[in-house]
């Protein structure tokens, strides 16, 4: 007899956004058009929805009434990043480049083995993750990750400092050559930063 079970959707969604309340709607709206060059389509004293591609917003930003400051944000459960990919490296390195001689700098840089990710923290103090693709196609990614003994091991991934990585593209080493030497350890920051959220609070 066939089974009633449907533990899942037969036809899965799309994922579509992520909304915030804020204590600073334009901070926030001029933070993620920096980092990842979300506009608005609607922006009021009350929210803003923006958007960086076809979609009619990807991050919400609601300021509600009554709204409280967290308290000791950086350790306590719920919602630790949200990311962002390129697919291309070059663009990825570019944009740290470009932020930071903006003053916007990651508080921490992993190489997870299918990406190379550098976080940054909004204005509220959530985590923003700007990542660049290690595969070139989100199907040898997934299938590494499931597979490879190297991740399961360390799900984490290696630290590494990303001006050694701006340097060692200067030099003239290609992406595949920087992303093995990151995965050996060898771009490796003097301290290696906690991978929880800083408090900002």
């Amino acid at each position: 007899m066939p089974s009633e079970r449907r533990p899942r959707p037969i036809t899965p969604p799309k994922f579509h956004h992520t909304t915030f309340a804020t204590l600073k709607l334009d901070e926030m709206v001029d933070f993620y058009e920096k980092i990842a060059g979300l506009q608005p389509v609607f922006y009021s004293e009350h929210g803003a929805w923006l958007t960086n591609d076809e979609a009619n917003h990807r991050i919400a930003l609601l300021a509600l009434p009554d709204l409280k400051e967290p308290s000791d944000k950086g350790h306590t459960i719920g919602l630790h990043h949200t990311a962002f990919e390129y697919a291309d490296f070059a663009q990825w390195l570019d944009n740290y480049v470009r932020l930071r001689e903006d003053g916007v700098v990651p508080f921490l840089n992993l190489d997870h083995g299918m990406t190379m990710s550098s976080y940054y923290q909004d204005p509220e103090g959530n985590g923003v993750e700007i990542q660049v693709d290690a595969f070139g196609s989100w199907a040898n990614g997934k299938e590494w990750m499931w597979a490879s003994a190297e991740f399961g091991q360390n799900p984490i991934g290696k630290h590494f400092d990303p001006e050694q990585l701006v340097a060692a593209r200067a030099s003239g080493l290609e992406f595949e050559e920087i992303h093995r030497r990151a995965r050996a350890g060898e771009y490796e920051p003097a301290v290696k930063p906690e991978v929880y959220l800083p408090e900002l609070w």
